[in-house]
């Protein structure tokens, strides 16, 4: 590629690791990637929070990596997010508390009171956010019940996108997309929800501005230039949520056009031009855009799982994951089954008091059938997520698979299996960071080539195993029944 070839930068700031990727804007070559990790820490049960400084710093190393790898400066970046964070912020921006993540489920208390109050269902239908502990809305609440002096102090709520942002910029603003995955705004009049923010104790004024995905945002701080080695001029779009610039760059915005996305957790998403609330609240809907909305579900139990049962069950090192995950999708489990709610869970029980359970486990069973048990049981999740999405938004007559698990074809085909319907692997670029550089593209009128001529790998289902698979995974289904109030 020629080095005057202009590229786009998408910086994914993702709840174990910053990925930050360049692309080219002929062909969409690579021009650099970098991905830099962080460490979660969990101080007491349920808590999980994360340093916002090690997530800034990473951003800024990823950006300037590329930057240096490319030799030149960007065309624009664009930024994604994990979604949910909230932490508090004093008037010089300093961080009050750690950052507190989407798997944190101290608010689990104030989540159960309001959940299937009116109140709570009036809140579900205007935000698009179930009513769960994941929510910065319950977040809020706790903190306000709990840290009374500390939540006094506090002038602002961001998220980690929005702290990261206003450490660049200088200002506090929030795009829609991650917005609508508070809890706290109205996703039909694009605003903060009064009502949201009576619950949470706080005025409009502590939260960031809301502004639409394709905002460009005003010039870097001139030191922020320096350190990033770029122009301080350089366009900036804010771009959206992780989950729903997958979908962007999945290219999965047609009717009946699934996603799939498994990373430290996991999700099933489809795109809609208008909000599908579920009658059972089981679904969340945010925005992309203004006039494009991504109803799914997320679970908490993805890669993350495999990580506890390698480095703390089996107390062996990382680099032995995956050759047991390949050595256990050679394996057959036979009656053991896994119900993975390490972490609690999201859709769609939406139970932060959930656990994770092995049954049926015989003399015979090894790690690798461990594995091989997490491993369905994480996919039994995500089908039963996508049975929720049928019944709300209509069939899913496609899907598109992203994440760090694209990694390992087996697991690709082992999902094929258990759906009994074919997976489509489009490219290997994290979807969220190439759907964040989609977004620039097109709110800057530069020409993009998403390597839509690339040929796609396609993982059909075995339908015999699908057969077997559906016994079992009936069998799951009465397991969660049948334990979960023990």
């Amino acid at each position: 590629m020629s080095e005057q070839t202009p590229y786009i930068i998408g910086a994914d700031i993702g709840t174990s690791s910053a990925k930050t990727i360049g692309l080219g804007l002929q062909n969409g070559a690579v021009v650099g990637v970098f991905q830099q990790a962080y460490a979660t820490r969990y101080p007491q049960p349920g808590y999980a929070e994360q340093d916002p400084l090690l997530l800034l710093d990473a951003v800024k190393k990823g950006i300037r990596e590329v930057v240096s790898r490319a030799g030149r400066p960007p065309a624009a970046i664009s930024f994604s997010s994990a979604m949910h964070s909230i932490m508090a912020v004093d008037g010089s921006g300093q961080a009050l508390t750690p950052l507190i993540l989407w798997a944190d489920n101290r608010s689990e208390p104030q989540a159960l009171a309001l959940r299937d109050t009116e109140a709570g269902k009036r809140l579900y239908r205007q935000t698009g956010t179930p009513v769960h502990a994941m929510s910065p809305l319950c977040k809020l609440r706790w903190m306000r019940e709990q840290q009374p002096e500390l939540f006094a102090r506090a002038t602002m709520f961001p998220g980690i996108k929005e702290y990261i942002i206003h450490h660049f910029f200088g200002r506090y603003y929030s795009d829609h997309s991650i917005a609508s995955a508070t809890g706290l705004f109205d996703i039909a009049g694009l605003r903060w929800s009064r009502e949201a923010l009576d619950y949470a104790g706080i005025t409009a004024a502590q939260l960031p501005e809301p502004v639409p995905t394709t905002f460009r945002l005003p010039p870097l701080l001139p030191a922020v230039a320096a350190e990033l080695g770029i122009p301080a001029n350089t366009p900036f779009i804010i771009g959206g949520s992780d989950g729903c610039l997958a979908q962007l760059g999945s290219r999965a915005l047609d009717p009946g056009h699934a996603t799939i996305t498994i990373g430290t957790s996991g999700a099933v998403r489809m795109a809609s031009s208008r909000p599908q609330t579920d009658a059972h609240g089981r679904l969340f809907t945010y925005l992309l855009t203004d006039d494009v909305y991504i109803t799914g579900g997320a679970t908490n139990n993805g890669g993350a799982l495999l990580q506890w049962l390698v480095r703390d069950f089996l107390r062996m090192p990382l680099t032995a994951l995956q050759p047991l995950v390949e050595e256990a999708l050679q394996t057959d489990t036979g009656p053991l089954l896994c119900l993975p709610y390490l972490l609690g869970e999201r859709a769609p029980i939406w139970n932060s008091h959930a656990t994770a359970a092995f049954v049926g486990i015989q003399p015979g069973h090894t790690a690798a059938h461990f594995m091989r048990a997490l491993l369905e049981g994480i996919c039994f999740t995500l089908l039963s997520i996508r049975r929720a999405l049928t019944e709300t938004a209509g069939p899913v007559r496609r899907i598109s698979v992203s994440g760090g698990f694209t990694a390992t074809p087996g697991w690709i085909q082992l999902l094929a299996d258990i759906f009994g319907q074919e997976m489509t692997l489009d490219q290997q670029a994290d979807a969220s960071a190439l759907g964040a550089i989609v977004l620039a593209a097109n709110v800057l009128q530069l020409p993009f080539e998403t390597g839509e001529g690339t040929v796609a790998t396609v993982f059909p289902p075995d339908k015999g195993k699908y057969e077997g698979y559906q016994q079992k995974y009936r069998r799951f289904l009465r397991l969660y029944e049948a334990v979960k109030e023990i």
